[in-house]
């Protein structure tokens, strides 16, 4: 039986593993979105900067351990058996929780997660004992510490309120004076911004970074006697201003002689701050319970500790109740894992993406759909900048609208270039509040989430600089109430997850661990293979491109792309509607439906893109947006029509509905295989940018139309004679007047491009433009 506990040692060990790679994944927008986001510095640069400061972060983290070993639950209640389950429980809830939140880009906090997963599998544990024991559920403050999970709770909130408030009024204050154009402000106002953002970072580094390590716990003659933390703590206000004259002078010296963008230096040296405290403090997140299980097991198997030679169900576990330092070893190990996972992990920028398209200045891909509290949240905002707008002198108002007066950037004639999604301002001011929240937390011993802190600082930041204008407001706030629900489901998730794990394992140890084991790997593995999948579909050559060229040639030719595109995945899903019809087949329906509304949604995409569009074209070239809104009009009229077809068919067979007569179906194969006929000739046209092939497929539209309106005419004739389902007869005229809708906004279509290329050039066959190949 006591071998379990050596496999569980090492399983807990592949676990870590795991968990650092899933934890830094989530963790790393928390550092890197604020760099990345202003795109002031090269994205390897950034990294870098990163990776040293998680290095030292976790080699500096041995101190923080004891939080998995007594912070939650009283050790010395439980025997090694049980510690062992409590930790096995923890370790397999956390990756899959992690993972879980990573695959759809959500940011969580990896603290709130731990302390609930040790909180719920401790109270498992423990009222199982006390269930054995006949005891009374007041038992339980015997054996949880229970002031540490209202403690978690409160922060939260206080995490939640705090940040956001403070952001949002330093970046206000910060624009007022800094405006958009801080490039040109006078150098001390430069120097006094360097001097208050990297005092406060710096202070941050050594209170928050440096403060909660082994080491800064100890004694020494410089401090005169003190720990380094209580040295931090009793001399604050000497050591900020010492610290804030010493950076405004050498800001200043940095801007007058060496010509540096003091912005810049900020944003680096605050990127290398919240990585290295993170390493620091919740490096125990993910290895803390793994950790704490292996000096379990050597303390069970210690003759020199187990003196009694105890089985596993009687060795009391008061000894993880004493200070233990971690090898630094393991902690050079982890701390790789951590600088790998950074650097490799797709899930990461998946993370990152949600905080920073949240943050953006300028307008892009809403994640998040708006919801009841999204709009009143966005109302109340505006009720109160009309009341506001009363109260202040229109003089005043003026001024400063013009401070956060956004500048006119010109659109980069590259492809690949992305516009920042904030300036450098906003990004100092992120790192700067956030270092500087922490600090103070720190200092105060009140347990402020460095995850909560850090985003709710970027979106209090957001909101002040006016990122959330009235085209994205509501899909804004509708995604921060997302990430913030999220976190509260954390809390509750990751306390009755682990709970129930606890059981299980308790049940029965050699059987459950192994297959719960299995399970929590086949579950994480078939999450990557989903997200992978996912990323696949996102980046498939079947997506519709947006126009990125300033010529009418150049237009036509990359439409022709979209529309062979739409042609052939529209030729596929009408075909499926049919036959899914004629089968009654459910399944074929649903994912037919789903194959819709994504054309759809990228037929739409491209519609909310005609601004930028119209705005990169040439003054002599104007004439391509006519040209282009009315091929993106047909395109959505096509995808409107295959919508309503591929919906109605989907109701009729979820509604058990009669079948379609022989007849029906067999007249609807026939204009099925016609259409199949007359959508390939036109994916074809448009892939070989054969206009001759076009003017054919025109020339035959009476004759297609015919064949729609014959069968229309059949069905009336049958509906006076032999008809008997009025379900059948609404379906059967709704599919042939919609393929008849179709079949317009198709040719409408093929004569609109025929038209424009007539227009533009003579030959048969449209090459790419010479100036754009």
């Amino acid at each position: 039986m006591e071998n379990i506990y050596l496999y569980m040692i090492i399983a807990l060990a592949i676990l870590a593993i795991a968990d650092l790679v899933v934890g830094v994944s989530n963790d790393a927008v928390n550092f890197l979105n604020s760099a990345i986001g202003s795109r002031a510095i090269s994205f390897k640069t950034i990294m870098i900067v990163a990776s040293l400061g998680i290095a030292v972060g976790a080699l500096f983290s041995s101190g923080m351990m004891e939080v998995a070993r007594n912070g939650i639950f009283n050790p010395g209640e439980f025997m090694f058996d049980e510690i062992m389950i409590i930790f096995m429980a923890v370790m397999i809830t956390d990756i899959l929780l992690l993972d879980f939140f990573n695959t759809f880009g959500m940011p969580t906090s990896t603290t709130v997660s731990i302390v609930f997963e040790l909180l719920g599998a401790s109270v498992a544990i423990a009222l199982i004992k006390i269930g054995h024991k006949g005891g009374d559920f007041s038992d339980l403050i015997n054996y949880i510490n229970t002031s540490k999970a209202t403690e978690i709770v409160s922060s939260i909130l206080l995490s939640v309120a705090l940040s956001f408030s403070v952001g949002a009024f330093v970046q206000w204050v910060s624009r007022l004076l800094l405006s958009y154009n801080f490039e040109k402000k006078a150098k001390w106002v430069g120097a006094l911004f360097g001097g208050i953002a990297i005092t406060s970072i710096v202070y941050f580094i050594f209170m928050k970074g440096i403060g909660g390590t082994s080491f800064a716990k100890e004694s020494y003659e410089f401090t005169g006697g003190e720990t380094i933390k209580d040295f931090l703590k009793h001399n604050a206000l000497n050591i900020l201003f010492i610290s804030f004259v010493l950076w405004f002078l050498i800001s200043y010296s940095l801007i007058q002689f060496a010509k540096t963008n003091i912005f810049k230096l900020i944003i680096l040296i605050g990127t290398f701050s919240l990585a290295l405290a993170f390493a620091g403090n919740d490096l125990v997140n993910f290895i803390g319970p793994s950790i704490g299980a292996f000096q379990s097991y050597l303390d069970f198997t210690n003759p020199a500790v187990n003196t009694l030679g105890l089985a596993a169900n009687e060795f009391s576990m008061e000894s993880l109740g004493a200070k233990a330092s971690t090898p630094t070893l393991l902690l050079f190990i982890a701390g790789l894992v951590m600088v790998i996972t950074l650097w490799f992990s797709a899930k990461a920028k998946n993370v990152m993406k949600t905080e920073i398209d949240l943050a953006n200045q300028g307008d892009t891909k809403e994640r998040f759909q708006p919801n009841f509290l999204s709009r009143g949240f966005v109302r109340f905002a505006i009720l109160s900048s009309q009341i506001s707008s009363y109260v202040l002198p229109k003089s005043w108002q003026a001024k400063i609208d013009k401070q956060f007066e956004v500048p006119v950037i010109t659109l980069n004639k590259d492809k690949n270039y992305e516009l920042p999604a904030f300036d450098m301002v906003r990004a100092a001011v992120n790192l700067m509040v956030a270092a500087a929240l922490i600090s103070l937390a720190t200092s105060m011993k009140l347990p402020l989430s460095t995850t909560y802190v850090t985003f709710m600082v970027a979106m209090g930041t957001s909101l002040a600089d006016r990122a959330w204008g009235a085209e994205s407001a509501v899909y804004r706030v509708a995604g921060v109430l997302n990430v913030i629900g999220g976190w509260f489901f954390t809390a509750i998730s990751a306390f009755f997850a682990a709970a129930l794990v606890a059981y299980l394992l308790n049940l029965n140890v050699p059987i459950m661990f192994p297959l719960l084991l299995v399970t929590a790997f086949a579950l994480i593995i078939k999450s990557s293979i989903a997200f992978k999948k996912k990323s696949k579909e996102v980046k498939a050559e079947d997506s519709l491109t947006k126009a990125e060229s300033s010529s009418i040639q150049g237009v036509i030719y990359e439409s022709a792309n979209n529309i062979a595109n739409v042609v052939k995945r529209g030729n596929r899903i009408y075909t499926n509607a049919i036959n899914g019809l004629a089968k009654q087949d459910l399944a074929l329906l649903k994912k037919n439906k789903k194959q819709i509304i994504k054309l759809s949604d990228e037929v739409d995409e491209l519609r909310d893109n005609i601004f930028y569009f119209i705005k990169n074209l040439d003054e002599s070239s104007l004439g391509a947006s006519n040209f282009y809104i009315h091929i993106l009009g047909y395109l959505q009229d096509m995808t409107q029509s295959l919508e309503y077809i591929t919906k109605v068919s989907y109701k009729h067979v979820q509604n058990n509905h009669k079948k379609l007569k022989f007849n029906q179906i067999k007249e609807l194969k026939e204009v099925d295989e016609r259409f199949e006929t007359f959508f390939n000739n036109t994916q074809n046209a448009f892939d070989s940018r054969s206009f001759e092939q076009i003017g054919i497929i025109l020339g035959r539209k009476q004759e297609i139309l015919g064949l729609v309106s014959s069968k229309i005419q059949k069905q009336v004739e049958r509906t006076r004679t032999e008809e008997s389902s009025p379900k059948n007869t609404t379906l059967y005229f709704s599919l042939l007047l919609e393929t008849k809708d179709l079949l317009n906004a198709t040719m409408n279509l093929l004569e609109e491009y025929y038209a424009a290329h007539d227009r533009s050039v003579k030959p048969a066959t449209l090459r790419k433009p010479e100036a754009e190949e």
